[in-house]
């Protein structure tokens, strides 16, 4: 009969029960799990455990293009260069009427060869009564004087006829320049004056069978007759006598009569 020998004996473990969960806590000295060491398993995917959750990979920002401020900042300054250059012209302008504190008066009688019939004893060269019908003039072309109750229209229009005396006397009390010419001039001569009245507000131009000199300026009460388009006081009595020398500021010059001819709109 065979004897086995007895191995060492086997402890049982205790287990003591928390009073507080009823749970079941292993004995001092032993971690939970039963690993030796205390050592745990660490949590894979998706697991529970102490160990750490893995990191999502962090995709890589891509930082959107610049602006390229070069070009941009360069037109800027193109711009205003400009914009200050252009102002600066016309500040200077105003600035050298309003320093001197000439009057326009004053810097009309400057204008050789200009002139003045607002002084002249005859009252009548400068009358302002409307009347009806044909008119008679004293000169020719007038610089004022009894006129139509209508205006030709003197928003810079060139008229390739004769226009009523009667309804441009009314455009140069609104304060036009009206450019006279006798026909026969040079075709290249009234182009360059309707050059200097095309567009140009409180401005006309048309031909003057009746005058003696080549070219006419009239504005109200005042004239100034040059032989040649390139005479360059004409530029200087556009820009000194053109609304300056109205009767009635602030009345426009459009809205008038287009017709050609000398009979005026009755």
């Amino acid at each position: 009969m065979s004897m086995s020998t007895p191995g060492p004996e086997r402890v049982p473990s205790t287990v003591k029960v928390d009073k507080t969960t009823g749970q079941g806590k292993p004995p001092a000295g032993k971690p939970a799990g039963g690993r030796p060491g205390g050592a745990n398993r660490p949590a894979g995917k998706g697991g529970k455990g102490g160990g750490k959750k893995g990191r999502k990979p962090i995709t890589p920002v891509k930082a959107a293009g610049g602006t390229n401020w070069g070009p941009i900042a360069v037109a800027g300054v193109v711009v205003l260069v400009a914009v200050g250059i252009i102002g600066w012209g016309v500040f200077a302008s105003v600035k050298s009427d309003k320093e001197t504190g000439t009057p326009w008066e004053d810097r009309a009688a400057a204008i050789q060869g200009i002139v003045n019939y607002r002084d002249n004893e005859d009252k009548s060269l400068t009358a302002r009564d409307h009347k009806t019908g044909p008119i008679t003039y004293k000169l020719n072309p007038p610089v004022g004087g009894e006129h139509n109750a209508r205006w030709q229209n003197c928003m810079g229009d060139v008229y390739d006829a004769q226009v009523p005396n009667e309804h441009a006397v009314h455009s140069l009390e609104h304060g036009a320049v009206w450019i006279t010419y006798k026909p026969g001039l040079a075709a290249d001569q009234v182009e360059s004056l309707a050059t200097k009245v095309k567009a140009k507000g409180f401005t006309m131009l048309s031909p003057f069978p009746a005058q003696t000199s080549n070219i006419s300026l009239q504005a109200w009460g005042y004239q100034l007759t040059v032989d040649s388009a390139a005479d360059p006081r004409i530029d200087e009595f556009i820009r000194v006598l053109s609304q300056n020398a109205s009767m009635e500021p602030g009345i426009p010059c459009s809205g008038g009569v287009t017709q050609t001819g000398t009979a005026p709109v009755a």
